[in-house]
């Protein structure tokens, strides 16, 4: 039906008779001329209905934003003076010879132009007309594109893309499984995988050497800005490559879907062991373009007898440590210092103790604060020397259980480095290595850092000897702060692996039934290998500078792992339940006042 799309349109089609199909974006009468702005997928062209053609102006003159047109006519030059710079096409227009409405519109539940004001429910309800917008299309084909380049240069490596089930076995994080019930097994559920994991191992034992898969995942777990229930992996794995070969590789293609799709060269990836990055930082996953760190003060606040910083100070298990912001006491206020102790009482911190230095010079008479009473002078002193204070400085304190210290204090280093917009780089990637193996849960059990299948970087029984302190060979690619992916060699020995098992609780009985084919599989010559997944929808909303992985989805889901477009989850019929075996216990639970009536009834599933 067209011969052009309206976002292709340049000077060199003046002249040519074209034909154009797409939406009226918005409708201007001008003395007798209408000019309409047409838009498709690659663009907006303006054309004009002059009164000469009387029936296509005819219809001009009914059309309304949405409408669905067809247009014949003559690409020409822009009258001088009215050229647009911001637009491609913004040097010609389209002289309408013929005019053809394909289907009209009613008025559409929001203007496409005025969507900053529209709620995000409206948007994902109406997704249809949100995604018209031009920046929306172009996060889309953004998108595509970067998949494109993905699986170009996987296939040029050598990679091979296999497909693994989506129904599958529920995993040992079997808490966050989305649970499909079977028809033809009554009483068993299949579960979606939150990832490939196990099939891919086995496709490096069944000898394919080297896997990739643009890869569903799903997840049931609570949401935030950048998670999803259901999302999608760039997933990898490959056979006799050791942690620095899989991080080379993958780094390369990085960096190439970088460089090609939106022009930045992104420098080469410095390591950080995990230890360095929680000491440092307060977080595995730091962004490196502020130039800020924790520095720890535990042993000068041993003998203080000032109990917010003695206690955690001979505490093993606590930190106290210290921020220094830069002319932060020049350039924060009041009101500001103290809006960040209410900032970093979300994460459990139950203050923020601070000093201001007005004048290094004047020794304790230069500082302000309202902890300054409390410790001796000495101490005062040596604090400020290990952190190199000068005037102009802010130090801000954290004393607490190490974790509490590390989510509090990490989480107001990115709070200040933004307020006083201190990046020094636009992108800082880095690769995080030494992932413990373990950590404890709350009730001090060993618990997989990443997943049962991570290799350690020591034998069998060097693992169960001293599981804690047992360090994995997992990688994580760490991006201005954000996670782009995370890896790890594999183990593929049983033996090791039903060490790990054991280490984590899981009984024999367990191990046979759900990892059975697993160690199985390893009994019969499973080579070395590792993999990494990355997260495709977080990587383009970093490369299109997006505030939400929604806004890089199709039709993503709520926060509340809901979609406003087709109400999904939805009811079930009771005849189909009958047939799946299973019961509907409802219980009424407390709702917020701006949810539907409908959701006030939560439904749990039982078997009969």
């Amino acid at each position: 039906m067209r011969t052009h799309y309206c976002g292709e349109l340049q000077t060199a089609h003046i002249g040519q008779s074209i034909t154009l199909c797409g939406w009226v974006h918005r409708r201007r009468d001008h003395g007798g001329v209408i000019f309409l702005d047409l838009r498709d997928r690659e663009g907006i062209a303006q054309v004009v209905v002059d009164p000469d053609t009387k029936e296509s102006f005819t219809l001009a003159e009914s059309v309304r934003s949405e409408f669905v047109v067809k247009l014949q006519g003559i690409v020409r030059a822009r009258p001088p003076g009215t050229e647009n710079a911001d637009m491609p096409s913004g040097k010609i227009e389209v002289l309408c010879k013929h005019l053809e409405i394909l289907n009209p519109s009613e008025t559409p539940p929001f203007q496409l132009d005025e969507h900053a004001n529209v709620s995000e429910d409206v948007r994902l309800r109406n997704r249809y007309i949100d995604l018209r917008r031009p920046e929306m299309q172009r996060r889309l084909q953004m998108r595509s594109r970067v998949t494109s380049s993905v699986r170009n240069f996987l296939d040029e490596h050598g990679f091979l893309d296999i497909e693994t089930p989506i129904l599958g076995r529920a995993t040992p994080e079997g808490a966050s499984d989305y649970l499909v019930p079977s028809r033809t097994h009554p009483g068993h559920f299949f579960a979606l995988p939150q990832s490939p994991q196990q099939y891919k191992q086995l496709l490096m034992v069944a000898g394919f050497d080297r896997y990739y898969q643009i890869a569903k995942c799903f997840r049931d777990e609570d949401l935030r800005a950048d998670r999803q229930p259901e999302f999608t992996q760039i997933d990898i794995e490959t056979s006799f490559m050791d942690e620095d070969a899989i991080m080379q590789i993958t780094e390369q293609m990085i960096r190439e879907v970088f460089k090609k799709h939106i022009n930045v060269d992104l420098p080469a990836c410095p390591r950080m062991t995990y230890h360095d990055a929680i000491r440092r930082f307060g977080i595995d996953r730091p962004d490196l373009r502020i130039p800020m760190e924790m520095v720890d003060i535990a042993d000068l606040m041993q003998a203080v007898e000032f109990k917010v910083f003695n206690g955690p100070a001979n505490d093993p298990k606590s930190r106290v440590v210290v921020l220094k912001v830069p002319g932060g006491g020049e350039k924060l206020s009041r009101k500001q210092v103290d809006s960040y102790t209410d900032f970093v009482a979300q994460y459990g911190a139950r203050g923020l103790a601070w000093i201001k230095v007005n004048d290094l010079n004047a020794g304790l008479e230069g500082l302000q604060s309202p902890i300054i009473k409390f410790m001796p002078e000495a101490v005062v002193k040596a604090v400020l020397q290990r952190v190199d204070a000068k005037t102009g400085d802010i130090l801000f304190f954290g004393a607490d259980k190490a974790k509490v210290v590390n989510d509090a204090i990490g989480a107001l280093r990115l709070r200040v480095g933004h307020d006083l917009k201190m990046y020094t780089c636009e992108w800082a990637p880095l690769w995080v290595v030494d992932f413990p193996m373990f950590e404890e849960d709350k009730e001090g059990n060993p618990t997989s850092v990443h997943h049962p299948f991570t290799a350690p970087s020591c034998s069998p029984a060097e693992l169960e000897a001293n599981p804690l302190g047992a360090l994995s060979r997992a990688y994580d690619l760490v991006l201005n702060g954000t996670e782009l992916g995370g890896g790890s060699i594999r183990i593929n020995k049983a033996d090791m692996q039903a060490t790990v098992f054991r280490l984590l609780g899981v009984g024999p009985d367990e191990i046979e039934e759900k990892f059975g084919h697993m160690l199985n599989a390893f009994r019969y010559g499973a080579p070395p290998h590792g993999g990494l997944a990355f997260g495709l929808d977080r990587l383009v909303m970093i490369m299109t500078g997006s505030q939400s992985i929604r806004d890089v989805i199709a039709f993503p889901k709520t926060q509340s792992a809901s979609c406003p477009l087709t109400e999904a989850p939805g009811t079930v019929p009771a005849a189909q339940l009958r047939e799946l075996n299973i019961r509907l216990r409802e219980t009424i639970v407390e709702q917020k006042t701006e949810q539907k009536p409908e959701q006030k009834t939560e439904a749990k599933a039982e078997q009969k």
